[in-house]
């Protein structure tokens, strides 16, 4: 009998360093260096590179955790885990974006790009309080409740991804009220920010 495959996870931090609160990402992924993760995952920074990110995910992944901002309706600072619906592959014409870092265009990308199922997609995404408009093309600076869940989107991929190099298809329970009726999600109560409420 033999041993079955080990279990190949990828965390990607996404995002624009010079757009004020979509840093997040890539500042988790520096936090990352003084906390590590096992080194069965690769951790890497992608930034707004979503051709790289699209080429990574058809490397024979089975989980992938992209970290990211995600305007969802809750306090600023608030983690969720949300698990996108996969890319249906019935979209005809024109290629899908190739540049700029939508996960949604991404997924899309790869499944274009890739003639084998893709990785399951999970997105450790952080309420952002500041992000650009429109005409704006450098916001310097991170707000203070996106800084503060830096940490804290460190210590729940520190308990996500043992829970998922166990088992891929593991997702925590859903913990808050507003997520519990919306499919593919999943919420990280405890490291919501603190006086953050239930709807």
């Amino acid at each position: 009998m033999t041993a079955a495959r080990p279990v190949r996870l990828l965390v990607a931090g996404v995002g624009n360093i010079f757009l004020a609160d979509d840093a997040f990402g890539p500042e988790v992924m520096r936090a990352l260096r003084d906390r590590p993760l096992p080194t069965a995952v690769r951790a890497r920074d992608f930034g707004i590179r979503g051709l790289d990110l699209a080429y990574e995910l058809l490397d024979g992944y089975d989980v992938a955790v992209l970290v990211d901002t995600a305007a969802r309706g809750h306090r600023p600072g608030t983690l969720t885990l949300v698990e996108p619906e996969p890319p249906d592959g019935t979209a005809s014409g024109a290629p899908p974006e190739a540049h700029g870092m939508d996960p949604a265009k991404v997924l899309a990308l790869a499944a274009h790009l890739g003639d084998g199922p893709l990785p399951r997609v999970l997105v450790l995404a952080c309420e952002p309080q500041v992000l650009p408009r429109h005409d704006e093309d450098i916001v310097p600076g991170i707000s203070a409740p996106v800084r503060e869940a830096v940490g804290r989107a460190v210590t729940a991929l520190h308990t996500l991804v043992p829970l998922l190099l166990a088992d891929p298809a593991a997702t925590p329970a859903l913990g808050r009220p507003e997520e519990s009726d919306r499919p593919h999600t999943a919420a990280l109560p405890h490291l919501a920010a603190e006086g953050a409420e239930d709807r």
